[in-house]
């Protein structure tokens, strides 16, 4: 049995989360109104996932989900709206340690809980076998409660050939879903401003979150960070995120490489990795192209990706070890699509050895 400890101050809210979950022969559930009653449960009932609403009085989500994550560790499924300031509070929240969050559903609740249930199941159940590792959660907080120095960004220089474009120009093409922020966040922040390939991410979002997640990926790495709301030059020392809700594609106009938001086609999530590297191989060799798909719970990116291995590109499958769910990465393996299966620390490094690049020789002010 997977025990679910409920905590939302609503008791309408607890009522309908309870009877979704207790409808499913494998959970045991139980509740708590506020963080304080949270805290008193993780040992009278110590459950193996809790979901966690945001705003609740006495004590609120962060500071609660804070102490789970230092007293008891446990996976953690936040409960947000669909707002933007729910969005900075929830990619915060991810940073401190929740694996995955779902979104409320809007106005009356119980009328949309129809389409809200498969849902939160399969996030609870995901959750359930989420992976933590306590010291590497610990270590995150500490560094982003004490502050990052201001990041210095260096001049792009990629390699020029003869007819003034970047020499083996080409894309890293990402695709991630659950734990998917802190990820990106390991990927991108080794990376130079120097690195001369654009990066474009799927990340399975809300359209209100994938703004606030590249701007504050924007404000910690060397790269710029932006999310793809028009169709966008891909620049070197640059990283995409697509918008979501729908997807994102890429194409090549000549020597340019092009990304734009795409209306959600027929794919299981969005926006999708799978439909992000299939537009690449549209137009753009396998050569030129790098997959690399992380954590999270489904197969979405595992097709596509072993398709461009087969074509001759290159393929990064995040490791077990580290992904928060080994869904995406571990089916491009079981594929046999990855040329590589890397920890998520190692992945920033190995795309530095297979792109062609050198630093900007530039002092700082």
């Amino acid at each position: 049995m997977t025990k679910v400890l409920v905590v939302d101050d609503s008791a309408l809210v607890r009522k309908l989360f309870g009877r979704v979950l207790e409808g499913e022969a494998d959970f045991e559930v139980a509740f708590a109104r506020n963080g304080l009653e949270a805290l008193k449960q993780l040992e009278a009932f110590r459950p193996d996932v809790i979901t966690l609403d945001i705003h609740m009085p006495e004590m609120d989500g962060l500071a609660c989900l804070d102490r789970i994550m230092l007293e008891r560790p446990c996976p953690v499924v936040m409960v947000s709206s669909l707002t933007a300031e729910g969005a900075e509070t929830t990619l915060e929240a991810l940073r401190l340690g929740a694996v995955d969050f779902v979104a409320k559903p809007e106005g009356a609740v119980s009328l949309h809980m129809d389409v809200f249930a498969p849902l939160f199941i399969a996030k609870v159940r995901s959750a359930a076998g989420a992976k933590l590792k306590a010291s590497l959660r610990l270590r995150e907080r500490i560094r982003h409660r004490i502050g990052r120095a201001p990041v210095l960004r260096s001049p792009v220089l990629p390699l020029l050939g003869a007819d003034g474009h970047a020499e083996g120009a080409g894309l890293v093409l990402v695709g991630t879903s659950t734990g998917g922020p802190p990820a990106l966040e390991a990927l991108l922040t080794p990376l130079p401003a120097t690195f001369p390939w654009p990066i474009v991410i799927a990340q399975h979002m809300p359209a209100s979150f994938t703004g606030p997640l590249a701007r504050r990926l924007d404000g910690i790495c060397q790269l710029r960070i932006e999310e793809v709301t028009r169709a966008t030059i891909l620049e070197p020392g640059r990283a995409y995120i697509g918008r979501g809700d729908g997807d994102v594609v890429v194409s090549r106009r000549g020597p340019d490489f092009f990304a734009a938001p795409a209306a959600p086609e027929d794919y299981p999530w969005h926006p999708s990795a799978d439909r992000l590297v299939s537009s690449a191989l549209l137009g753009i060799p396998a050569s030129q192209l790098i997959g690399v798909l992380m954590t999270g719970m489904g197969n979405d990116g595992a097709a596509a990706m072993a398709r461009l291995r087969a074509l001759g590109g290159r393929t990064i499958a995040e490791a077990e070890e580290t992904a928060v769910v080994w869904g995406m990465p571990g089916e491009l393996v079981k594929a046999g699509g990855a040329d590589w299966i890397l920890p998520v620390q190692k992945i920033a490094e190995k795309l530095q050895q297979l792109v062609p690049f050198h630093a900007a020789d530039t002092k700082s002010a």
